[in-house]
């Protein structure tokens, strides 16, 4: 079948009663997550992948896809009327948004933002419509030593979600292939790393190892700080929402250049939608003929970064659907999310779950259209819950966490391993350890052994088999590139300083 073929069929499946009503909780929750500062959508979908074990795995899906949008979203709510983002992706938000706020202007504010969302997120749609299936058709003829290096290349993203420190990075990327390794291996039958707990024989499970190192995690983190909550009164009518003509006028070019590209810096390792959203407001002040007004309030100023997060957001869906590689920390809780629904993310899966495939994908259509309905005339009540006590939402938080992870299996093993894990992912926040790649190596660690030793028996032990062949060849070559290219300038920056001192 044709895409639009095939798009047509996705509209019948994500227009059913059942995946219309979880898209709509997924994206009222996203947005829910977006509003309150302090969770973000790593911790959103996390949360909800427990939650949604029930589900057939296109219903679940959907539902966490319309989290992550829904949290990029409403994340421009509290940047713009408390000056605090509700997720990383809206700090630059800030910016400009607190300042139109503090003019009488976050009425406007809000709708551009709401708007430059929908119009961003639609077109990422579009252009995922289009690249994503050439894209995996071209990866169908993998054999197992190219699912290797993708899966290798996969784990070196380890060094773009690093963080401050490429070490540490490293380090937790060693320490989720040491969790990946837990249970029975698979060929030899032997038990790895059990320390005689039966619950562990089939690993130490990922969604209470996920919902732990962020959710759980992120309410240790909170506790111990004093998150002052004040807020900016407004009154929002519909139409007071509606940016005018001068407003368009300034913002419809950004918004524009920004969603086209952060749709493809969003399909990157590593970028992500935070990183998306900086770049565009340096891209519209470096273009704008007056830079010195941003930051005192300028709507170009909120449309940009808006448009360019959930564009990114969208980008990132390119290489989870068509690859199997996650580009960003969300997508990797989403790429976990598959397997646990017992998908399997890459090229194959255009072929052997077109329905799944092409639903979600409508249903993302869909998602931008609610989403664009939830935060124009709902504003005013997203709004007012930024007044909840946060010593009432996160037990909430952490009673949600374990009643899901428990009902995944019925296993209070499974609870016991997200505390652990809650208790690890805060002190690797303390010690700035990120927690990402802990999680991709979780995911991607199993699949790296797998296909390394279907290789090397292919190959009867010839490790030249990943090397003549191209496509295995060319991404390690860039697996290797990405692990190094820090190193060396890191190593340059260090000769540079030393040249500067002598």
């Amino acid at each position: 079948m044709g895409i639009f073929d095939n798009i047509l069929m996705g509209f019948q499946i994500a227009l059913s009663w059942q995946n219309l009503l979880f898209c709509l909780i997924g994206t009222t929750y996203g947005t829910l997550i977006g509003v309150l500062p302090g969770i973000g959508p790593v911790v959103g979908v996390a949360i909800l992948i427990p939650v949604t074990f029930g589900l057939n795995a296109t219903t679940a899906i959907i539902t966490m896809a319309g989290v992550y949008y829904g949290a990029m979203y409403g994340g421009s709510t509290t940047s713009i009327l408390i000056n605090v983002p509700g997720e990383s992706a809206s700090v630059v938000t800030c910016l400009d948004g607190y300042a139109l706020a503090r003019k009488g202007r976050a009425a406007p504010a809000l709708g551009m933002a709401a708007l430059a969302s929908y119009f961003a997120g639609t077109l990422a749609v579009v252009l995922l419509t289009f690249i994503a299936p050439p894209l995996s058709g071209f990866a169908l003829s993998f054999g197992p030593p190219e699912y290797f290096a993708l899966a290798f290349m996969g784990l070196t993203l380890v060094t773009s979600l690093a963080g401050e420190s490429m070490v540490k990075g490293l380090m937790s990327g060693v320490f989720g292939l040491i969790v990946a390794c837990v249970g029975v291996d698979a060929i030899s039958g032997e038990e790895r790393f059990t320390f005689g707990f039966l619950s562990l024989l089939d690993g130490a499970g990922f969604i209470g190892v996920a919902v732990g190192l962020f959710a759980v995690a992120e309410v240790f983190c909170n506790l111990e700080e004093s998150m002052e909550q004040v807020f900016l009164h407004a009154k929002f009518t519909l139409r007071s929402l509606f940016p005018n003509r001068q407003d368009w006028k300034d913002s419809l070019l950004p918004i524009t250049r920004s969603s086209f590209m952060a749709f493809f810096l969003g399909n990157l390792p590593g970028a992500g939608a935070t990183i998306a959203s900086f770049l565009a407001y340096a891209m519209e002040k470096k273009l704008s003929k007056h830079p010195e007004k941003f930051g005192t309030g300028v709507m170009e100023g909120v449309a940009a970064p808006e448009a360019a997060n959930n564009a990114a957001a969208g980008g990132s869906m390119v290489p989870l659907l068509a690859l199997g590689i996650p580009s960003s920390a969300t997508s990797a809780v989403l790429l976990g999310a598959l397997m646990v629904h017992g998908l399997k993310p890459g090229p194959l899966l255009f072929q052997t779950s077109p329905e799944f495939v092409w639903g979600l994908i409508a249903s993302m259509y869909i998602a931008n259209i609610m989403l664009l309905i939830l935060n124009l005339p709902l504003v005013g009540f997203w709004a007012s819950l930024l007044r909840m006590p946060y010593k009432i939402l996160m037990p909430l938080i952490v009673t949600i966490s374990a009643v899901g992870v428990f009902t995944t299996d019925n296993n209070v093993f499974d609870m016991w391993v997200m505390f652990v894990f809650g208790v690890i992912g805060y002190l690797m926040r303390k010690l700035k350890f990120p927690a990402a790649p802990v999680v991709l190596a979780l995911v991607l660690g199993p699949m790296v052994e797998r296909t390394l030793r279907q290789s090397l028996t292919i190959s009867h032990g010839d490790i030249t088999i990943f090397f003549t062949r191209p496509i295995s060849a060319v991404l390690i070559a860039i697996a290797l590139i990405s692990v190094f290219a820090p190193l060396l300038r890191g190593v340059m920056d260090w000769r540079k300083k030393v040249v500067e001192i002598s």
